[in-house]
C-alpha cells in the first residue's frame, strides 16, 4: 500500500485535487475534528458506505485516522483496495500529526 505524506496532502488539498479523504474513525471523533474534506467511513462499514460515499474507485483516495498507532487506517485502505479501489493511499501519521503541525480541521459539532 502508498503512503502520502502531511506535505504531499497539504499541497494536494491547497491545489483543488481531486480525490477523496476518508476519516477511519468513529463518528463523535469526525465531528470533534476532521481534515477539510474527509468523510467518516466507520473501519466496520466499508464495505456498506463505500459505494454510496466514494463512487468513483479511479480517484485517489487518501485514508487516515487519529495517530500511527491507530489501526483503522491501514485496515479501511486495505478494505478498499479489495472493492477495486485503485489509488488508495494512507496518511499514517494521522490527525494527530495534522492538528500539531498547525493545519486546519473542520469541526462539525454534536448533533
Amino acid at each position: 500500500m502508498k503512503s502520502i505524506t502531511r506535505d504531499e496532502l497539504r499541497d494536494s488539498l491547497i491545489m483543488n485535487e481531486k480525490m477523496f479523504i476518508v476519516e477511519a474513525l468513529g463518528e463523535k471523533y469526525w465531528k470533534d475534528g476532521h481534515i477539510p474534506g474527509a468523510l467518516q467511513i466507520d473501519v466496520n462499514e466499508v464495505q456498506d458506505q463505500a459505494t454510496a460515499l466514494l463512487p468513483d474507485k479511479g480517484i485517489r483516495t487518501v485514508v487516515y485516522c487519529a495517530n500511527t498507532e491507530c489501526r483503522n487506517s491501514s485496515k479501511v485502505a486495505h478494505a478498499l483496495e479489495g472493492l477495486g479501489y485503485e489509488d488508495v493511499r494512507e496518511y499514517v501519521e494521522g490527525k494527530q500529526d495534522w492538528i500539531e503541525h498547525g493545519l486546519p480541521v473542520v469541526i462539525s459539532g454534536a448533533q
